[in-house]
């Protein structure tokens, strides 16, 4: 009965107007008031040739409400960003099809030189006053942004003297309230100011229950990538400020956030050609639960008004350790007969990554000249990856050294009174990797037995390899460039070209070695990746009107695919990638005072060179689920006035085929995506002792097979993995 109520409170608020989505700024607020500060410069986004979103505190902190994540609600709100897994793993979510790069105040948190996917979950999102994003390739924050950049930006130094702060609790459950599907959270923020010294602590803490999917079965796990669900997670963060003058100030910020699963759990398989999805039941599975660990501290000065210019600086740390389950199985990579038979070796991996980074720019108009806005700076990271096998003590993928180092400059130009602007740079990215000599794992392969194939099949087991390491070293000029035109405020059309670049999953290339012979220096798999990203926009932000429209495309001669083996192990393929789509946003205030509708859409196309051993560069083949997202249409209604605020949105994620050029294979038709659609909803009162607030993520209690599941592996029956089903959310938050 108090589902039911629940239920239908919820779905009163959605049907009182349209469902719509895209997350916005207040409408109060304009784009001169907003410095984004992943695009490295003071000037307002309207002076920029980019597509940027940003995501305001209450924006996010709703979202969270509803799905849990950052990542999700980054996810939610942006059509073109895939649907996320459910999962601790992001592997294969993009952003216009390419990996994003996650960043917290702009230092990196992924680890591309063997990419765990753990990057979206680094800090808790109690402690993120806003989320910037920058979308397409670009090379603003250095290595990574193949797909866009997203920055999630901490609170800010307290404003007023004294104490003050946050508390937050919150309670969920699934829709049947099933005891081991409850879960919970607590989190709190001290601030602290006195003269020109400010001080921020807070802690959260959080626990997981098990998922349960629209049909009330509990959700399948991922022992081997890593689960949110039946999990806890406790996140510390700091900050230290003083102000040395009117202008400058100095910062020190600092985090931990560590994940770990409850290890309550092991999967059951589930049934492809029944639609019956993977299942858990009570276990003890084998090994240490996944987990991540991510520890963060920078110290920055700022001045803004440094020889009339803004300078900006910035040294940091960064530490993750990634820990994936395991498994026995009769094949699989970890197997050695020399350890152990065939067949009874257990053996799990562990990411571990250490960076260590500086950043430094400064940026004035020119002298005599103000409409000119020049830029310099300099990037430096260093950054050591390896992949551990932590039951056995070997070694998976070896230690590997990269170092970046990276001047820039940008220069912007204000025309015709700023009707016009033309915008345009430089990054010289010089880029050392170092890996030492170093042998593979013995491997097994399997050989199917048929009629016709009677010997030499089955499981067998060769040595690894040596390998010659070495010192690959390679330099590119990245560019970027584009105009702005403002006929009117608020009213704006740009058109850029700028390139982003990263480097391969070098890990996965390393470690999958399987001739003798092969020496780093001159292993070609380990030349980078540089999309080039072209786009033409239109904006309009005046009075009750934000819209938006983007038509973009990319190319990456050599792109980075992961390709899946028979054993659920995924390689990395060199090939062309071309990718083009268009994204359409549109939210209009409504005459009701505090009521707002929208929609998005995006579409995207992505196509590679199949020809993977004799590539011809004629893309012919189209980038399956793995690598690309669905098309989508985002809906949904707010109200806000006074102590009530609401919200309830639609997304639909719309049917994919898959297909190759006549004359080449095709893709597997299994992973063709049938679409499905989520609805959420959200309700938040402020009272006088703080505000309270009900939400709903799928509203309806829709059941589905997510996208990751549904458009790969097509066999794999311990893969296919459901949504998530109706879930509540209560929660009480009070500021002082």
């Amino acid at each position: 009965m108090i589902r039911k109520l629940i239920v239908a409170a919820l779905a009163s608020t959605a049907l009182s107007a349209p469902a719509v989505a895209q997350a916005a700024d207040d409408a109060e607020a304009t784009d001169a008031t907003i410095v984004v500060t992943a695009a490295r410069t003071i000037l307002p986004p309207n002076a920029l040739p980019l597509t940027i979103d940003i995501i305001d505190k209450q924006a996010l902190d709703q979202q969270i409400a509803i799905s849990g994540s950052v990542t999700d609600a980054v996810a939610t709100l942006t059509p073109s960003f895939s649907p996320t897994r459910q999962k601790l793993s992001g592997a294969g979510e993009t952003l216009r099809g390419r990996s994003p790069l996650y960043a917290i105040n702009g230092i990196p948190q992924s680890t591309p030189m063997r990419d765990g996917s753990r990057d979206g979950f680094t800090i808790d999102g109690f402690f993120i006053d806003r989320v910037e994003l920058i979308y397409g390739s670009n090379a603003l924050q250095g290595i990574g942004g193949t797909g866009g950049i997203v920055n999630q930006v901490t609170v800010g130094a307290p404003a007023e003297e004294g104490l003050g702060g946050r508390v937050l609790i919150q309670g969920t459950a699934d829709d049947g309230f099933t005891k081991d599907g409850l879960g919970g959270k607590v989190a709190g923020l001290v601030q602290y100011k006195a003269g020109r010294f400010d001080a921020t602590v807070g802690a959260a803490w959080e626990n997981r229950g098990a998922f349960y999917d629209g049909q009330g079965r509990r959700i399948g796990l991922n022992l081997t990538q890593g689960e949110t669900q039946d999990s806890r997670t406790l996140s510390l963060f700091a900050r230290l400020g003083y102000e040395l003058s009117s202008s400058a100030r100095i910062d020190l910020i600092a985090s931990r956030y560590e994940l770990e699963g409850d290890g309550d759990y092991v999967a059951i398989p589930g049934n492809r050609l029944t639609g019956v999805p993977t299942s858990a039941v009570r276990g003890n599975p084998p090994g240490v639960p996944a987990a991540n660990r991510v520890e963060t501290a920078a110290l920055s000065l700022t001045d803004s008004d440094l020889w009339g210019g803004n300078f900006v600086s910035q040294i940091f740390f960064n530490r993750s350790r990634d820990t994936f389950g395991g498994e026995v199985a009769p094949i699989a990579t970890f197997q050695d007969p020399a350890i152990a038979p065939v067949g009874t070796l257990f053996d799990q991996s562990q990411n571990r990554s250490r960076k260590l980074g500086a950043k430094f720019s400064y940026e004035r108009a020119l002298p005599g000249f103000e409409d000119l806005t020049l830029t310099v700076g300099f990037d430096a990271l260093l950054d050591k990856t390896e992949q551990a096998l932590i039951a056995t003590g070997r070694v998976w993928v070896p230690p590997s050294d990269f170092r970046s180092l990276a001047p820039f400059g940008q220069a912007n130009l204000k025309l015709f009174d700023g009707l016009v602007r033309l915008a345009g740079g430089v990054r010289w990215e010089n880029v050392r990797i170092q890996i030492d000599d170093y042998r593979t794992l013995a491997s097994t392969t399997f050989r199917a037995c048929s009629a016709t194939v009677t010997t030499n099949c089955g499981p067998s087991t060769y040595g690894g390899v040596a390998v010659g390491g070495g010192t690959p070293r390679f330099d590119d000029l990245l560019v970027n460039g584009g105009v702005i035109i403002e006929p009117w405020a608020g009213i704006r059309a740009y058109a850029s070209y700028a390139e982003g670049f990263t480097v391969p999953d070098i890990g996965r290339i390393t470690r999958a070695v399987n001739q003798p012979g092969v020496d780093i220096d001159t292993y070609l798999d380990i030349s980078p990746v540089v999309s080039n990203n072209r786009e033409i926009g239109f904006e309009v932000k005046r009075g009750p009107l934000d819209a938006s429209a983007t038509y973009f495309w990319s190319s990456s001669d050599k792109g980075q695919l992961l390709i899946a083996r028979p054993d659920r192990i995924f390689d990395v393929q060199r090939q062309r990638v071309e990718i083009e789509g268009l994204e359409i946003n549109l939210g209009v205030a409504l005459p009701i005072d505090g009521l707002r509708i929208g929609i998005g859409y995006a579409h995207l196309n992505g196509r590679y060179d199949s020809d993977s051993a004799n590539p011809d560069g004629i893309v012919d083949t189209d980038l399956d689920g793995v690598n690309i997202s669905p098309d989508r249409v985002n809906l949904n209604a707010s109200y806000n006035k006074g102590p009530l605020s609401a919200r309830v949105q639609t997304q639909f994620f719309l049917n994919r085929t898959f297909h190759a050029d006549v004359g080449k294979p095709q893709p597997d038709q299994r992973n063709n995506f049938g679409g499905y659609n989520v609805t959420d909803a959200s309700i938040r009162y402020q009272t006088g002792l703080g505000g309270l607030s009900l939400s709903a993520q799928n509203l309806f209690d829709k059941f589905y097979i997510d996208y990751s599941s549904d458009t790969r592996l097509p066999t794999d029956n311990l893969a296919f993995f459901a949504g998530r089903g109706r879930t509540f959310t209560l929660g009480w938050d009070y500021r002082f």
